[in-house]
């Protein structure tokens, strides 16, 4: 499997406000959604993710539930995506098969080399500046952050740059040889982004990345 160099995390006052934009999400063009919801209770997460898979689908849309590793086997999405307090990756590569990807968060050099000694799929690394989407921030990593963690790591598993991104911060953050990037509020604002983002991170590369699939 190839990965996406564009990710979109929904954002939603309701649940149901997330299926919302996945849906515009795809259909302007996304190859990735994670299904991102906080503070509400599992059965919602369930349902909503049920919902989300059936969006995706429709598209052909690759879809990586946040958190639930359980769910995200029961509604038969694409993987999971892990926060650094949330379970081991291991324990979900175990649980999910080979079928399935599992990324992970990382803030520091640290974090990803115990990322990769887990074997993740892919590292979401940030954040890159201040975002509210999410509580008790990491340190901001800016793109020097990412330059040196970057050349230190010397790996070919995909890091996806996190935190802030708009598009004017893609040319720079490419420079730093991340292999692409994840974004929440400037798709949401303005789903014509996907297009653009789309095309800046394409035109970086002549080849894809494949999956790397343990």
């Amino acid at each position: 499997m190839v990965v996406p160099k564009l990710h979109y995390i929904s954002q939603g006052k309701t649940p149901e406000a997330h299926l919302s934009n996945i849906q515009s999400a795809c259909s302007y063009g996304a190859e990735l959604v994670q299904l991102r919801l906080k503070n509400v209770a599992d059965s919602v997460v369930f349902e909503t993710a049920k919902k989300a898979r059936e969006i995706t689908a429709h598209y052909q849309t690759r879809l990586i539930i946040n958190d639930y590793y359980k769910v995200a086997k029961e509604v038969k999405a694409d993987g999971v995506h892990l926060g650094k307090t949330d379970r081991c990756p291991q324990e979900a590569k175990d649980y999910l098969g080979e079928f399935y990807f599992v990324g992970g968060t990382a803030n520091t050099l640290q974090d990803c080399e115990e990322l990769l000694k887990k074997n993740v799929d892919y590292i979401g690394l940030g954040p890159f500046r201040y975002t509210s989407t999410k509580e008790n921030l990491s340190p901001i990593l800016g793109a020097e952050g990412y330059l040196t963690i970057l050349e230190a790591l010397n790996t070919k598993t995909p890091i996806i740059a996190i935190g802030g991104i708009t598009i004017n911060d893609v040319e720079a953050l490419l420079k730093t040889k991340v292999y692409g990037v994840a974004t929440s509020g400037e798709i949401t604002t303005n789903f014509n982004n996907i297009s653009k983002f789309n095309a800046l991170l394409k035109s970086s590369s002549t080849h894809e990345q494949v999956w790397k699939m343990h």
